[in-house]
This record gives C-alpha cells, structure tokens and sequence, in this order.
C-alpha cells in the first residue's frame, strides 16, 4: 500500500520516485500548481501554503503595469512564510504584519485548506484587506484563514500593490498602454489573484466554481470594483462586503483627472517623465507620499477595468449576478468627524447641519435629531458614520438588490471591543478611539466608542479573536464571533447566511420592508428605520 501511495505522489506531482519516497516520509504537504511544485505546512490538520507568487514581480519596466505571469520554476518551492506586503507607509496603529519585509515585490497570496485530496470542490473564500488603498497586508492575524478552513473552506488572501505603486495614473502611462489605460493596478492584481484562484485551486481541494470575494473597507470597496469590472465579475460565485463601496460619496474619479494628479506628483518631485518615475527607487516614490500636499491617488474609470463608472454598471444591471453578504457597523465614526472641537449641543449640532448641507440642514436634522445629550451623540455619529462609509454600503445593497438578480443580505454590527487587557493598555492606547482633523484642521482626540467601530468585526467574522491580543475578550465576544463566522462560513457555501443554530436572515425583497440582521449578543432581525436617510443624503449627494 504504501508503495502504491508513493506511485500516486509521484503521478500527481510528476516527480522521481526517490523525490516522492522522501516526500511521502515527510509531513510537509505538496501541492502542484500551473507553475511548479509548492511545499506547504500542516496547522493542526489545516495545510498551509503562504507566500505563493501569482503574478511576476511589479519592478523595474513593470512597475505600473497591470501584473504579468509568474515564470515556472524548477523542483519544489517552499510555501511556508508570508511573502513581502506591499510598499507602505506606517500609518494604522492597529495593524499587526507577518509579513517577510516590505517590498515592491510583493504579488504573493496565501492558502489554508482543509482537503485530504485534490478533488473534494471545497467553496473557496478569497478575501482583500482593508487599508484605504495605503497599507494592509494578507498576513496580518486578523485575517488567517486558520479558522474558516476548520469549517470547510478553502481560505485565500491576497496582496496587492497600494499607494502610488497601486494607483499612480499618468498620459504617458495610457499611451503606453495596449488597453490605453492607467492606474488601478491594485484592482487589477487582484482581478489577476482571482485568474490565478480559477487555474489553481482545484489543487488545494477547493472549486473554482465556488469562489466567494470578501473584504473590509478597502477590501470592500474592492469587492464592489470586482464585481462591476468585466474583467472579473465571471469569476465569481458570491460576494461579501463589510464597510464601503465605489457606490458612493467617494466614487472612482475620471481617467483625465487621475492622470492630471500624476502629472503633479511627479513634477513635484522633479520627475517630469514616465522614465524618471520609473528610475526612482521605491522606497523615494514612498517617502515622497508622506508630503501632506501629495496629491491623492484615486481609483479611475480608466476605460479597462472599468469600462463605465460603477454606479452606472450596477444601476445597468451590467454587475456580477451574485449573492451578496453586505452591512456595515454601529460607529464607523465618531461624532467628531463632523464636530470637530466644538461641544455637542443642540445649538452647535444645528451649526454644524448649516455648515454642512446649508438649505437642506433643515431636512437633515429631521432625520439626524435628539433631544437628550445622549440622543445628540447618537445621532451625530450615525451622520459621521453615514457620511463616512454608510451610505456607501447601503447604495451597494440598495442597487444590487434591484439588479443583481440574486439574493441580497444586510446586516449592522453592533458589537463594541471590550476593554484593552491591562498590560496593553498604555502602549496601544488611543486605537480605538483615534486622531481625526477638525472643522478648523487642527488634530481632534476622538473620545472611546460606544459602538463598534470600523473594522471591529473582522476578527470576529473570520474566527480569530485568539490573533488579537490587545482586547480583554469576554465569553459574550466569542458567542457573537461563533454566530458571525457561521453567517460567513454558510453563505461561503451556499450562497445563503442561513442554517443550523444562527437566527433567519431573510433576503431583501424589492418592494417590501428591508429587514437587516443585527448581529451582537442578542443577534437578531429588525426593520430597516433609516432608509429616508440614505435616500436623502443621495439627493444631496447628486444636487
């Protein structure tokens, strides 16, 4: 038997028998993909494969191009450390790296699967980090797939470039370009990573036919640009979305006007051409990012990822037909983000409404109102919070319900982080809470969340409150992370939050009441009260 074992090895693996003798003794597990033969790591029963290059290093003549292949490579490869993350500058305090280094180089992504064999069509979950397109990384704990894999499902993360390296766009880029088209090379990694996800990973177990994209805030406007770009919305059999879309207040600017911010930033780093960008070292390119001034780096409709602009694709029906997991959380942001410095009250609430919307502040405090001073701050974070991420979100849900042709399910995350543990509370102090500028650009210390902020839910979504270590987690944290991860792990497999031991989520049905699952310690279903907000702030928005 165990010869025959070996002889199996070798067929799948096409290696030497002496090679899948020594293989077969070793507990390292093998994998052969389209450009070679990767060693894994077993996890406690979950295999492991990190740091799997997808697309050739972005370096060089190919910095600012969308990815090209990987080139084969000969014998075994180790596949058991993350690869480098993206060019980045450190700018979250809560983000926590495994990473090998920061690099240009850094088109790798990462597999944990639970298959014994090679054809067991597991769903598959290919996820994108968060970062607002500046930092982030697929190796950070918050993300491991560890967990999700122990439910069945192949778990994926992918790298991709960020910053100027991810969306630098420029005239002599689009003339050079076969597609005349600049920037969004970060979208186009992934859509590359999600290439790579259909050739490859029937070798790991998992389906391509079964690959659902998630992500949160970047990651879910990522998800939203995926689903609307030709280039990838066939490549996908469900989408889950935490926090944010390219459907909102902050849509993809023009390709002109993407190119035109290029053309600054390099004049005002003395490079007056394609060429002279292209001669920087990447660490210049990166510093010179840290200028307050820099001009920001936008998401594009480039005319090939996006042929149109998103909405317009979406309100077209023209969208991946897909399932879709879609909701935001309780305090995105604080009051502060509108208020700045000065103290909440009814008066300088009503200010602040004036300043911000004018003549349609009257109708805005009808929607955004309170009485109390806890109905004030109640209500001033929920307009930060619209106006921050969301009313993006909600759009998204809005639209794909309408045109996807497939079930749309909403939630709001209402659980906060309990208290920072003793030891780390000193050194990680501020978190939660934050800096943010002030209606007179001056730094503003943001007070402690009563709500859960962005990007609580992750850890609790995907399974690894163990990763973090700064919170004091409570047996209520991991009730609400076991409902959570269950909602994701059933609709990663079905394309329907729905099942054994978590409450019913009914789907949003056009023309009736939207119910939206309200996930916390007592998760449950309730109406939807706010849509007159959302359906008002789009008339502000397109005034």
């Amino acid at each position: 038997m165990k010869r025959n074992f070996i002889l199996l090895l070798t067929a799948v693996l096409g290696l030497t028998a002496t090679q899948a003798q020594s293989d077969a003794v070793s507990s390292a597990p093998m994998v052969k993909i389209s450009n070679g033969t990767l060693e894994g790591t077993n996890e406690s029963g979950v295999q492991s494969f990190k740091g799997i290059p997808f697309a050739a290093p972005p370096v060089g003549d190919l910095r600012w191009r969308e990815p090209q292949p990987v080139k084969n490579w000969q014998g075994v490869r180790k596949a058991d450390k993350f690869g480098p993350r993206a060019m980045q500058r450190a700018v979250f305090g809560d983000m926590n790296f495994r990473s090998d280094g920061v690099s240009e180089d850094c088109l790798y992504l990462n597999v944990w699967t639970p298959a014994k064999s090679f054809n067991e069509k597991l769903p598959v979950m290919v996820y994108f980090y968060g970062g607002g397109f500046i930092a982030g990384d697929g190796s950070e704990p918050r993300y491991d797939g560890e967990s999700l894999a122990r439910r069945g499902i192949v778990t994926v993360t992918v790298n991709y470039r960020l910053t100027v390296f991810g969306f630098f766009a420029h005239p002599e880029l689009t003339k050079e370009s076969t597609h005349h088209s600049s920037g969004n090379y970060g979208l186009l990694d992934q859509s590359a990573a999600l290439r790579w996800v259909q050739q490859n990973i029937s070798a790991f177990g998992g389906d391509p036919k079964r690959v659902t994209i998630a992500g949160e805030s970047a990651g879910s406007f990522s998800v939203s640009a995926q689903m609307a770009s030709p280039l990838s919305k066939n490549l996908i059999a469900g989408a889950i979305g935490e926090s944010g879309s390219l459907l909102g207040t902050n849509p993809p600017v023009a390709l002109s006007e993407a190119e035109q911010a290029g053309v600054k930033f390099g004049n005002s780093i003395g490079a007056n051409s394609l060429a002279a960008l292209r001669a920087m070292s990447a660490e210049q390119l990166l510093e010179a990012t840290a200028n307050p001034n820099t001009p920001r780096f936008s998401v594009s409709v480039d005319g090939y990822f996006f042929p149109k602009p998103p909405v317009e694709i979406f309100t077209k029906g023209e969208q991946a037909h897909v399932p879709l997991l879609v909701g935001w959380n309780s305090e995105e942001m604080n009051y502060r983000a509108i208020m700045g410095q000065d103290k909440l009250s009814k008066e300088t609430f009503t200010s602040t409404l004036q300043k911000l919307y004018g003549d349609r502040a009257t109708d805005v405090a009808k929607l955004y109102s309170g009485s109390t001073d806890e109905e004030l701050e109640k209500a001033a974070t929920a307009l930060s919070s619209d106006r921050f991420i969301g009313y993006s979100t909600w759009k998204w849900s809005d639209l794909q319900s309408k045109t996807g042709g497939k079930p749309v399910y909403r939630y709001l995350y209402g659980r906060p982080r309990p208290a920072m543990r003793a030891e780390m509370g000193n050194a990680v102090a501020g978190l939660a809470g934050g800096v943010i500028k002030g209606n007179d650009s001056t730094a503003v210390k943001m007070p402690a969340p009563s709500g859960a902020v962005h990007s609580a839910e992750i850890e609790y979504a995907l399974g690894n409150l163990p990763t973090n270590r700064v919170y004091d987690w409570q047996p209520e944290d991991f009730k609400v992370s076991e409902i959570m991860e269950a909602f994701f792990a059933n609709f990663i497999k079905t394309g329907n939050p729905n099942g054994l031991g978590v409450p019913t989520w009914p789907a949003i049905t056009v023309g009736s009441p939207v119910e939206v699952m309200h996930i916390n310690v007592d998760t449950r279903v309730q109406p939807d009260k706010n849509r007159q907000r959302y359906l008002l702030l789009e008339k502000i928005a397109h005034k």
